[in-house]
């Protein structure tokens, strides 16, 4: 079994989406909250951060549809890439919204939570 310091920041990401969450890092000097792949804060450029898994659910500030995969997505019909603001903190993430067809099947604001993660895919959301 891993030490889970030697845990890579991508594994503990990936294990929280699994677990319908975001892993967040805030930064300890300026107090900035951002996704844990983004490496030095937004805000002051620095690097000391803590962990923080926050819950998945959000809204969806906006999207693209694709009803025609690209080459190495033929295994869905359509869907959306979506980005979406986290309910509990105004950090925003995107992810993979299978069966999303037209505008209509997804309007801005609509609820989604995030449902796990797929290594072709990346976040996976479900629409609430």
């Amino acid at each position: 079994m891993k030490n889970p310091k030697s845990i890579s920041v991508r594994q503990k990401f990936i294990a929280s989406a699994k677990n319908s969450k975001i892993l967040t890092r805030k930064c300890k000097d300026c107090s900035t909250i951002m996704l844990a792949t983004i490496l030095y804060c937004e805000k002051c450029h620095g690097k000391n951060f803590n962990i923080i898994e926050y819950p998945g659910s959000g809204y969806v500030t906006t999207f693209t549809i694709h009803t025609v995969p690209p080459e190495g997505f033929e295994d869905v019909d359509s869907y959306a890439w979506v980005v979406f603001t986290l309910d509990d903190i105004l950090v925003r993430a995107s992810g993979f919204l299978p069966n999303i067809k037209k505008p209509s099947d997804l309007p801005i604001g609509s609820k989604v939570n995030v449902q796990g993660f797929d290594e072709k895919h990346g976040l996976v959301l479900k629409k609430l």
